[in-house]
Order: structure tokens, then C-alpha cells, then sequence
């Protein structure tokens, strides 16, 4: 192996919890976020790339992360997106003939300190039990006083807005001009795939900041609009709640999907909360009520909307249950074409149980034009 002496390192948790592990390569560092888990085998590089992911200190319950090295087209956004890595054994080597470079030179690149040699299992049980919460990873193992002071000042995850920290800051195009759809897309933390999922069912998107209002995107005349992913609280995106709800008053098709999802939710007056550790990973079971089929789904959130007020709100149905905890992981209003899920459909890789979405919103689409 590369690294024979690596230097020692710790995980902090706010509530004064202590794992130890080795920093991964030669360097040393600190970095702060709220720790949560995925429980993906596969898919390293598009979760560290995720903008859901931003500002969290990823833990990964796979035994083996860097194995299969990463590759260019591979990657979600345009960089890193976690504050952290946390992982059992990093692989220094990787066997992939396709993969463009380890994963220890991706990391490097972009400038993510990452920890390895914890003991996951115990730490992902500790927060199933306890729930998320800020953390710090360092090389700093002597330090932890002054690292606890420094903790308490990291914001906490509920309450936060960090949708413009990784939205486009000015409009861009994606796909062929000479599409046959037009869509609006609104970035509060977009995914590639999400753009090649609706690039390739004959769209040409043109991307919008999370800011952005409603005449600025109905200038362009779409055919229908999206709501994107995202990181953060739902709740502090005034600006797309707003917009969100001017959107819905011109009738159009609209699909959203994870923090879309929710932002949806709001704009039709129904609350969001904090879960207790969230839902992240690509094996989780959910239950279509309008077709009663199940589906496998990925998923990244630690937000859901409220199911009584969803229930109790005329205007709304819930489509789709998680089976594991009966939270709402699907809605669609009943008298527009409008609807969004709380997973991730375009995931890849991962199940493509739910790619029967796109099709649907572009059914509405093609329908709304007739």
C-alpha cells in the first residue's frame, strides 16, 4: 500500500462521542458538517458529487470505497460536494479498466479531507439511535477541547438555506436546441443525470438560479417546468416557494423531485420537518398507492413533508408511501398536472424502478399541448 504510516484522526460528535480512524493519504485536516449515512454499495463518486449532499460529513456503510477508482462522466455536479468522507477501507488501488484516476487523486483534486479505518457499523447504529448531528473529522487528536468549542459553532442542518450555495448563479442550456420540448428547470442543487433524463426524452431544458422568478422563466415559454433536488431546509427558500406558487397558477405540467419535492409541499401550505437520521441509500422500498405496485428507490433526504397535513389538504393526493416508516414519498395535485416524489428517479447507479416518472411528465406535457 501507498501510505504505511497514516496519520491519526478522529470523528466528534456534537453530543461529545468519539471515533477514532487514520487519515486517508498523507494529508492533515479538519472539516465540519452534519454526519449521515449511505447505504449504497455502489455510486461513491455520484453521492460525493450529489449538491444534496453539501454541507454533510458523509459516512459510507459499504466496507470497501474506492475500489473501482472514478471516472469523468461520472459525477453529478461540477465538484465535491460533502464537507467529508468517513469510510472503513479505503482502496488506494483501484481495477476498473475505465476508471480515469484512483479515488485518492479525486479527492485530492478537490480539496476533500476524508477519514477511514472507523468502525461504520458501530457509528452508523450510533446515529440510527441517536439521530443526525454536527460532527467534525481532524487530524487533530490532541485538540478536542478546542475542536468541541469550534463545533458548537457549525449551524445546525434545520433552518438552513444552502440551495444558493450550489445553484447556478446565471441561466444556461442543456440539450438539443431543436428539441421537441421546452423546460424550465429550477436549480436548487440540479443533478446531471436529472438533465440527461429529460435531455433524452427530446427536451431541451434551460436551467434557471434558485432565485429566479417567475416572469424570468416564463419568458422563455416552456412547456412544462421542473423543480430540482437540493440540500438544506426546505423551509428558508421563500424565493422558490414563491415562484413555485406562480408556477402553479399558470396551469403547466411541473415535476419536482427530492427538495422539489418539498418545496412543492410548501407552496400548497403543507409543513416540513427534520427526520431523525433520513432516508439514504438506493434499496429503499416504496409503495405506489395508484398502481400498488412497489419500487426499489434511491433516495438522499433528511426532510419530509407532513402526512396529515397532506391528508387533510383538498387539493393533493399522496401517490407514493415509503414502506419502511409510511412517510409521503410521493404527491400529485388533483386537479392540475402537476406532481413530485421524494426519491430520486434518475439515480444511477442504482434501480430504475421509478424512471416511469420522466415518461409521465412528459405524457403531461404532450398532453397539455393537445
Amino acid at each position: 500500500m501507498k501510505y504505511q504510516k497514516k496519520k491519526k484522526a478522529l470523528l466528534l460528535l456534537e453530543d461529545g462521542t468519539i471515533f477514532y480512524g487514520k487519515a486517508v493519504g498523507d494529508q492533515e485536516g479538519t472539516a465540519f458538517g452534519e454526519v449521515c449515512f449511505n447505504t449504497g454499495m455502489t455510486g461513491y463518486q455520484e453521492i460525493f458529487t450529489d449538491p444534496s449532499y453539501f454541507g454533510q460529513l458523509m459516512v459510507t456503510t459499504n466496507a470497501h470505497i474506492g475500489n473501482y477508482g472514478t471516472m469523468e462522466e461520472e459525477v453529478e455536479s461540477d465538484s465535491i460536494k460533502i464537507a467529508g468522507l468517513i469510510c472503513k477501507n479505503f482502496s488506494y488501488e483501484y481495477s476498473r479498466p475505465g476508471a480515469d484516476k484512483s479515488l485518492l487523486e479525486f479527492l485530492e483534486e478537490n480539496g476533500l479531507f476524508a477519514i477511514s479505518d472507523v468502525d461504520t457499523r458501530a457509528l452508523v447504529s450510533y446515529i440510527r439511535d441517536n439521530g443526525a448531528m454536527n460532527a467534525v473529522i481532524s487530524t487533530r487528536v490532541d485538540d478536542v477541547d478546542t475542536l468541541k468549542k469550534e463545533l458548537e459553532q457549525v449551524p445546525s442542518m434545520e433552518g438552513l438555506e444552502l440551495a444558493s450555495k450550489v445553484s447556478t448563479t446565471a441561466p444556461y442550456f442543456f440539450g438539443d436546441e431543436e428539441a421537441t420540448f421546452k423546460i424550465a428547470a429550477l436549480d436548487i442543487g440540479i443533478k446531471k443525470n436529472i438533465l440527461r433524463n429529460l435531455s433524452k426524452r427530446g427536451a431541451y431544458i434551460k436551467v434557471f438560479p434558485y432565485n429566479a422568478t417567475m416572469e424570468e422563466m416564463a419568458a422563455w415559454n416552456p412547456d412544462g417546468y421542473f423543480i430540482s433536488n437540493g440540500p438544506g431546509d426546505p423551509e428558508p427558500l421563500t424565493e422558490a416557494i414563491a415562484t413555485t406558487k406562480q408556477i402553479l397558477k399558470k396551469n403547466k405540467p411541473l415535476f419536482g423531485i427530492c427538495l422539489g419535492h418539498q418545496v412543492l409541499a410548501l407552496a400548497n401550505g403543507v409543513s416540513t420537518y427534520k427526520m431523525h437520521h433520513g432516508h439514504r441509500g438506493i434499496n429503499h422500498p416504496i409503495l405506489n398507492l395508484l398502481t400498488g405496485k412497489g419500487e426499489i428507490t434511491s433516495q438522499n433526504h433528511g426532510f419530509a413533508i407532513n402526512r396529515e397535513e397532506t391528508e387533510a389538504n383538498p387539493d393533493l393526493e399522496i401517490t407514493h408511501t415509503h414502506l419502511n416508516d409510511g412517510t409521503v414519498a410521493g404527491i400529485r395535485m388533483k386537479y392540475r398536472n402537476v406532481f413530485s416524489v421524494q426519491y430520486h428517479p434518475e439515480a444511477s447507479p442504482g434501480p430504475h424502478d421509478a424512471e416511469y416518472l420522466f415518461d409521465q411528465f412528459f405524457e403531461a406535457i404532450k398532453a397539455s399541448r393537445n
